[in-house]
């Protein structure tokens, strides 16, 4: 059996191409979707994440900006520009790219943005909506995995899902859409004992650990929905996900690549979330 694959790459461009109608109609109303992203620092991989981000908008005919800090700038200025934001009635979305330099209080930060321009869906507000089951502001990568799910025709009422990873931008929200789909949900870490015998008993098996082709084929589940968040440069700088993909592609029923899985799904749903803050603003 050969693993069905689910293209996030082409399901991202299907959405994107929806959402420039929706844009379109808020910028009539004059309420033109705009999304600004704070860089702290110069780290490649962020700044790579950000020229993706901004250019996503971009192309799709939303406002966007990047504003850039070194590394040393204190924790007020960028609180006060984040302020400044919050009040401006033309940006709909603001996100601070993470990780932050480590004398920054990531958690002041990210509660420091609007909860209705949380388009990151961090703000502890917003974390608890999810939590309750009625979500304002769905964090990007969960949701873009719901959406893959929903393209493939995964029905997750009554399955057994086992999510590997607890962080609050993946684990921990995913395992939160599965509960309130219906599933039955087991979250794993670095300390789980007997790890594989969790995951060959997953319908649906979510990786998000950050180790290269951690997830084997004799850990998978015949016929088992297998999602990969990780992405990982190998050291021949090719890019490599959280499971042996070419293992399980064999033993999986549905399967995403990295890289063309759930990446390009991330970045389309904060399109997603800041279009909707537009909405809701324009009365939508």
């Amino acid at each position: 059996m050969t693993a069905q694959i689910i293209d996030g790459k082409a399901l991202a461009e299907e959405l994107r191409q929806r959402f420039k109608a929706r844009v379109e109609a808020l910028t009539a109303k004059g309420q033109r979707p705009g999304l600004v992203v704070i860089l702290v620092g110069a780290d490649p991989a962020s700044e790579v994440y950000v020229r993706n981000k901004v250019n996503g908008c971009l192309a799709i005919g939303m406002h966007s900006e990047k504003i850039t800090y070194d590394a040393a700038v204190d924790q007020q200025i960028v609180l006060k520009k984040i302020a400044e934001l919050n009040a401006d009635p033309n940006i709909h979305g603001i996100l601070v790219q993470l990780p932050l330099p480590k004398h920054f209080n990531e958690e002041a930060v990210l509660e420091a943005i609007a909860v209705d321009k949380d388009v990151d869906g961090f703000h502890a507000e917003n974390v608890g909506a999810l939590a309750q089951g009625n979500p304002r502001f769905i964090p990007c990568t969960p949701y873009g995995v719901m959406k893959m799910f929903e393209k493939g025709n995964v029905d997750l009422s009554g399955k057994e899902a086992v999510v590997i990873g607890r962080s609050n931008i993946v684990g921990k929200p995913m395992a939160l859409l599965l509960i309130n789909a219906g599933a039955t949900v087991t979250v794993c870490n670095s300390r789980t004992k007997d790890l594989a015998g969790h995951t060959r008993r997953a319908d649906i098996l979510v990786a998000a650990v950050g180790k290269p082709r951690f997830v084997t084929a004799d850990m998978v589940k015949p016929g088992a929905v297998v999602i990969d968040v990780g992405i990982n440069r190998l050291p021949d700088g090719k890019l490599c996900g959280d499971v042996d993909f070419a293992g399980c592609l064999e033993v999986a029923g549905q399967i995403t690549p990295v890289p063309g899985g759930v990446g390009p799904m991330t970045i389309t749903m904060l399109l997603a979330n800041t279009i909707e803050a537009a909405e809701r603003k324009a009365g939508l």
